[in-house]
């Protein structure tokens, strides 16, 4: 079979398409045809091993898994003997932080990895409702969003500020969203009511208020939006930040007013049927920005680690 395969860290330009034995499950595994997935920012860490702290996940020196991706969308076409719970011909998808080697043309993971495709959703879009929906899902989880309130969500195109969005539409507020000008119809029709312009206005130089701050592109600290929450207000970021401060403001700020909230991801057997509910509820509909064919993925980590995609990126295989 074909695999997008690295041996070591480093630039995209170090992936080969090597073709390799196909795997075969165990006993208390499925085999799953993959026929799309999505190169995002988890699968950019995974393969920079940036940052370093990555690396005690995923091997100090040289990557344990050569095999890239970490999202999938594929058909079940064998399974282990101990596997009752699926059958040959079941649409699944599935999502591992530490790599499922999904960018290969089969793969292998046991049944806790493995969630039914909903009715009407096609591979594309069901490998596209993973990554960025999941923390997507974290963010709206680690506060108690009420009626009224409002809520800016900073970089509201990628993979996770475009699902953050249409999950926050779900609930009674009122959203401002930060986008560059080529995305502001496409924000405006995933429901934001105001929105800034990064590449015109500086929205920190705005006196509006705001009961949660959601930077999802990781582009913004706590010390900047800090005069933008209001008295009990909670800024929340993907990224660790400068010095990994967001890992150490959470305690620092737990006894004042204005917090910080550090969005440890939630399990998938929390997040990915939630994101089936609004898929089946057309609630949420992930946005694709651009399609490569498993042959061109270098080039799709090129422009993914650039980090100025739309949405998601996604791996035809």
């Amino acid at each position: 079979m074909k695999a997008s395969i690295r041996r070591r860290y480093g630039s995209p330009h170090q992936i080969k398409i090597e073709i390799i034995e196909k795997p075969i499950p165990k006993d208390n595994e499925v085999l799953i045809k993959v026929y799309a997935t999505t190169v995002n920012r988890t699968d950019c860490a995974n393969l920079t091993a940036k940052p370093f702290i990555m690396r005690f996940v995923l091997g100090l020196f040289k990557p344990r898994k050569i095999i890239l991706g970490t999202d999938f969308a594929g058909e079940v076409v064998s399974m282990g003997k101990d596997v009752a719970s699926f059958y040959i011909g079941n649409k699944v998808f599935g999502f591992n932080h530490t790599g499922s080697e999904s960018q290969a043309e089969y793969m292998t993971t046991t049944v806790e990895n493995l969630f039914p495709i909903p009715e009407k959703i096609d591979y594309k879009h069901a490998a596209a409702s993973l990554e960025g929906a999941n923390y997507a899902y974290t963010f709206i989880h680690k506060v108690n969003i009420q009626s009224g309130q409002k809520i800016l969500i900073i970089g509201a195109t990628g993979g996770i500020g475009s699902a953050l969005l249409q999950f926050v539409r779900q609930f009674d507020v009122k959203i401002t969203a930060t986008c560059n000008t080529k995305n502001i119809e496409l924000i405006q029709s995933l429901g934001a009511d105001k929105i800034y312009d990064y590449t015109k206005q500086d929205f920190t130089e705005v006196k509006d208020k705001y009961d949660f701050i959601f930077d999802s592109v990781g582009k913004s600290t706590f010390g900047k939006c800090k005069s933008l929450l209001k008295e009990k207000g909670v800024y929340i970021s993907s990224e660790l930040g400068p010095y990994s401060q967001n890992l150490f403001y959470p305690l620092l700020t737990s006894f004042s007013g204005k917090k910080v909230i550090f969005p440890i991801p939630y399990s998938k057997q929390k997040t990915i049927p939630y994101i089936s509910n609004l898929l089946e509820k057309e609630r949420f509909k992930p946005v694709i920005d651009r399609e490569y064919l498993l042959e061109d993925i270098s080039k799709a980590y090129e422009y993914v680690i650039k980090g100025q995609k739309t949405g998601n990126v996604l791996i035809n295989v």
